[in-house]
């Protein structure tokens, strides 16, 4: 099978992850071919040797008319040169051309965060509802996520996926380490973590994630920058922290949670479908006291810490290994992507004119 793996950015981020386990996974069985836009292109480099990429530098995150239709003429041209048998699209841009570009019959759309639309870009709303109908299978990577969706009236075949990483190689261990991986925006609470991390002097705070050097902070913070393959560093943890103001299913959680991490997270989006009070961490409203309180507890108790350790292994074996959610998507595009099954009121023909 031939398939197409489309996001919006060639830098590293959480859809980006997915799409790399989906297309390296994938790759030992199927021919995979990754399309990405603006960016640094980190995406590529972690890519296996033999998986074929194109970037398309007119696809970019901001709203240009003119790069629109180039990535829509680009994205047709790449269609009828490799003939794919399905189209995995990830994040909305990409999304949105991608279901004008490509036959329905064999698209597959995953949102990644639908929070990201419903409260930061409500005007697109109308444009997600409309474009419900050009594609196969919506995905939504939290029941959370997929609720909202129908809430919106987005409810043409809409189905949950976990995301799902490789099982990540333990290492040595540091004690008392608080880790954060995440940009520094407006969404991510650098200010909750800022806070929390002088409400428990005793611990040390790490950042990665900022692209700029960071000033001012307590005398227990410090920010890495941006490294590649950050995710590794989280095995020197022992808690992962993530305050956030909304999220789809984080990828990072889920990394914690494959080196047996307790995690303490915001109360947003798709995060309590796999992080579970007193099970394998704590998710909590944003206040920097809330974070303090269960952080503190769980590393001040050993047992406490060594049960929710355990169980968040556990839980990541079960539910959100990359094996697990290849094998869902696998579903998908066998079954539903490539007129095994009808589903009715689909017109999948597109004719395409060659200038």
């Amino acid at each position: 099978m031939r398939i197409f793996q489309i996001v919006t950015l060639s830098e590293l981020g959480g859809a980006q992850s997915v799409l790399v386990n989906l297309a390296n996974t994938l790759s030992k069985e199927h021919e995979i071919i990754v399309i990405a836009g603006d960016g640094d292109g980190q995406l590529f480099q972690m890519l296996e040797t033999g998986i074929k990429y194109r970037r398309i530098n007119s696809l970019r995150r901001n709203i240009s008319p003119i790069n629109e239709v180039l990535t829509i003429f680009h994205f047709v041209y790449l269609y009828l040169k490799f003939k794919p048998d399905i189209i995995h699209l990830h994040s909305s841009k990409a999304g949105i051309l991608g279901r004008i570009a490509f036959p329905k019959k064999k698209t597959v759309y995953t949102v990644h965060g639908f929070d990201s639309i419903r409260l930061a870009y409500k005007k697109y709303l109308p444009i997600e509802r409309y474009m419900q109908n050009y594609c196969r299978m919506i995905i939504a990577v939290s029941q959370y996520d997929r609720d909202n969706l129908y809430s919106e009236n987005i409810t043409r075949n809409v189905k949950c996926i976990y995301n799902g990483i490789g099982h990540p190689r333990s290492s040595n261990r540091y004690k008392k380490n608080i880790l954060c991986i995440a940009r520094i925006s407006k969404q991510k609470r650098f200010d909750i973590f800022l806070e929390t991390a002088k409400i428990l002097p005793q611990y040390a705070f790490l950042w990665i994630g900022n692209q700029e050097p960071v000033l001012n902070v307590p005398e227990n913070v410090f920010c890495l920058g941006s490294i590649p393959n950050a995710g590794r560093y989280i095995q020197l943890a022992d808690i992962f922290m993530l305050p956030t103001n909304y999220e789809g299913l984080p990828v990072v959680i889920i990394e914690a949670m494959g080196y047996g991490k307790p995690v303490v997270a915001s109360n947003v989006g798709g995060v309590s479908e796999i992080v579970v009070n007193g099970e394998n961490g704590y998710v909590v409203e944003n206040d920097e006291k809330n974070f303090a309180k269960k952080i503190k507890y769980v590393l001040e108790n050993d047992d406490v810490y060594e049960s929710l350790s355990k169980k968040a292994l556990k839980r990541f074996h079960v539910d959100l290994s990359v094996k697990n959610m290849v094998d869902k998507y696998m579903d998908i595009y066998n079954d539903e992507c490539c007129g095994l099954n009808t589903i009715e009121n689909v017109s999948d023909d597109k004719e395409y004119v060659v200038l």
